[in-house]
């Protein structure tokens, strides 16, 4: 078999190959920039607020800036005291698109300043707030 050395056939096999390799390298590029990452603000609770040990509050969050496609639509709520975020979520299991879900305190919650952790799309933390102990 013969193979073409001419200038034009070079030149076309190396267009071909540039363009397969251009075509290889923006693939995977066009998938991370479809990705989004959305982090809605809390709205409630705020810095006026305060929780007790063993009640429930309503914790809500605007979603007015929701973008097409969001990568994990699923929430979990977690308190947060000082540098640590608790490692059990008190809610989980909601859409991130419902703006809403009412927690509870859970009893051996010691009062302190808090702040309550939206996780899901990206995690995004209200101002903080007193958990103050049960009456």
């Amino acid at each position: 078999m013969s193979v073409n050395t001419s200038p034009r056939a070079l030149l076309t096999s190396c267009f071909v190959l540039l363009t397969l390799l251009s075509c290889a390298l923006c693939a995977p590029l066009s998938a991370v920039m479809r990705r989004d990452v959305w982090v809605p603000p809390i709205t409630s609770p705020t810095s006026d607020s305060t929780w007790t040990v063993g009640g429930s509050f309503l914790v809500t969050w605007d979603t007015s800036s929701k973008p097409d496609q969001v990568t994990n639509p699923n929430g979990e709520i977690y308190l947060r005291l000082g540098d640590e975020t608790q490692s059990s979520p008190i809610a989980s299991g909601f859409a991130l698109t419902d703006g809403q879900i009412e927690v509870t305190i859970p009893t051996g919650t010691t009062p302190d300043q808090y702040r309550v952790v939206l996780f899901g799309d990206s995690g995004n933390w209200s101002d903080q707030f007193p958990i103050d102990a049960a009456t």
